[in-house]
């Protein structure tokens, strides 16, 4: 059984308002040292054990020209994760060139990086080992989302999970060496590696690491 942490959200066929959010524990962190007091900072929290082996999964989709591919509902082409305006902050695996992106200044930046094909080489590899054929050919629904936090039942943001707080953030799954305890990860997979404190993205081919 793939131990991956999948969010349900192509369920939802309206936008729903939620305060704080924890998935996979009962309830969000609290405050150190007291342990008393929800910390406010924190709009959507996963368990985070330290015998967790699950990361967050990303939405697949395909971009063309720096835009998603915009689902064709006559011959099913094309669409494979959103529609409306990408905004900045928006993360992605695409299956365009199998990397995981996010929105910055208006273009996708990419979080994958590449892979050298010898240490020291120019030539970078293509990543083409993704098995997409879950997502080909599949669209979600055109009310699917879920919006946590203020104002989460008006928002109009294009997205399947969209975080509305201005003053909270999304704590990602936390891993001690996730590409070592993940035994099988999905692509478009996101944790945060709390041994080498950095965070790790899996493209379907190969984990990458962002540390500041």
């Amino acid at each position: 059984m793939k131990k991956t942490f999948f969010l349900a959200i192509t369920i939802f066929t309206s936008a729903t308002a939620m305060a704080q959010i924890a998935i996979g524990k009962s309830e969000v962190s609290k405050i150190q040292p007291a342990n008393t007091v929800t910390n406010p900072s924190i709009s959507l929290e996963f368990y985070d054990n330290a015998d967790n082996t699950k990361g967050m999964v990303l939405p697949w989709s395909s971009t063309v020209n720096n835009q998603p591919v915009v689902y064709n509902a006559t011959t099913g082409a094309g669409y494979r994760g959103m529609q409306g305006t990408v905004i900045d902050g928006t993360i992605i695996l695409d299956l365009s060139d199998k990397k995981i992106k996010y929105r910055r200044n208006g273009a996708w930046s990419n979080l994958t990086g590449d892979l050298p094909l010898v240490a020291g080489s120019t030539t970078y590899t293509t990543f083409n080992a993704i098995d997409s054929s879950l997502q080909d050919n599949r669209k979600e629904g055109d009310n699917a989302k879920a919006a946590i936090g203020a104002n989460g039942a008006s928002d109009t943001t294009a997205g399947i999970l969209v975080l509305t707080d201005t003053d909270k953030a999304m704590v990602l799954p936390k891993v001690a060496s996730p590409h070592l305890n993940i035994k099988n990860p999905a692509p478009g997979m996101m944790a945060y590696d709390t041994t080498k404190k950095q965070l790790a993205v899996y493209n379907g081919t190969v984990w990458s690491f962002w540390k500041p």
